[in-house]
């Protein structure tokens, strides 16, 4: 939602005006913030930890930088295991954003927790992680013939020291959250999900560790998505969700257990819709033109539950949601001063 403004009378008058040009109505407001909403002046700032403790942590997954070597598409990874039989037990499912998404198969060798001696005894295998520490040190090509053209940094050329392990190695040894970093800007919802310890999520995603039923509830709400269109950045015209600008500083409720309890049965409602349509993937499921009409109904039970977590009653008015946000962002900075 794109808001303009005006001040009315003159640049020191009281009267401020906001201009919402998606509805074509403009209002008097309190405070004009520079993120052009009624809420106090306030700048959202990146945080290396959850404003609101108590929260799983987020971050982003496994970043590689293998040149490729180690990411395989399904029919490549059958002719691999075809010419090196015993890699296969090495693949592991790998996710980012696109492949999330939009349902798409893609594997990556992962050699983290292999010893170097049985990789010795896969030609293939260790040509694979041979290719790795000549691109770290920027000597050799990437799967696509390429050779960098200038020196890699020093941590990446540090990393050919230990070509078998990912750059930045943040694999799960539980089930977690997991959150794409890029999403269309049409969804009125971001898909986020649960997966398997055994999936890899790659740096294009975020992931959240020992998330529970009421925490997906809490992240897919409106809430939360109407922070997220505020305060993300962008890629293009896609929103681009980081854990420190988004995750970090949203505010969440302090619920009833009623209310808790409330969030976590529309969350299950909101997984059981999506399972419900199983050929679809979640681009289909969250087009907001081809939305299953029993998806939005639980989105729109679990909004409201939500809602009523933050004891408030704005009927979904994102406006009111995001001014209420940003106040509680402004009050919790200031209890930190």
């Amino acid at each position: 939602m794109i808001i303009g403004f005006s001040i009315g009378a003159s640049e020191n008058s009281s009267v401020k005006t906001l201009f919402n040009p998606s509805t074509g109505k403009a209002a008097e407001c309190g405070n004009i913030s520079p993120y052009l909403i009624d809420s106090p002046t306030v700048i959202v700032s990146s945080s290396s930890k959850p404003i609101d403790p108590g929260h799983p942590v987020m971050k982003n997954g496994s970043k590689p930088t293998d040149g490729g070597w180690y990411l395989f598409t399904p029919e490549e990874k059958a002719e691999f295991i075809k010419k090196e039989p015993a890699s296969e037990k090495l693949f592991r499912p790998w996710v980012g954003s696109e492949e999330f998404i939009n349902a798409k198969e893609r594997w990556c060798l992962y050699l983290g927790d292999v010893e170097s001696q049985d990789i010795e005894e896969m030609p293939l295998v260790l040509a694979r992680v041979n290719n790795v520490r000549k691109v770290r040190l920027g000597e050799g090509p990437n799967r696509k013939g390429k050779i960098a053209g200038k020196k890699p940094p020093a941590p990446t050329i540090k990393s050919a020291d230990t070509p078998m392990r990912f750059f930045c190695d943040n694999v799960q040894t539980d089930p977690y959250l997991i959150i794409p970093n890029v999403s269309s800007e049409r969804r009125h919802y971001v898909p986020i999900g649960f997966m398997n310890p055994e999936v890899i999520a790659s740096n294009l995603v975020a992931t959240a560790e020992h998330a529970s039923l009421y925490d997906f509830g809490i992240l897919t709400s409106q809430f939360h998505n109407a922070w997220m269109r505020v305060v993300a950045g962008r890629l293009k015209s896609d929103y681009r969700y980081t854990p420190g600008l988004v995750y970090n500083t949203f505010v969440w409720p302090d619920p009833a257990l009623d209310q808790t309890h409330a969030i976590e049965q529309a969350a299950q409602a909101v997984l059981d819709a999506r399972d419900a349509h199983p050929n679809c993937s979640l681009a289909q499921l969250y087009d907001p033109n081809k939305m299953p009409s029993d998806l939005l109904a639980a989105h729109k039970a679990l909004d409201k539950a939500v809602e009523e977590a933050y004891d408030v009653d704005f009927d979904g008015d994102e406006e009111k949601i995001v001014a209420h946000l940003f106040k509680l962002y402004a009050e919790a900075i200031e209890s930190r001063e």
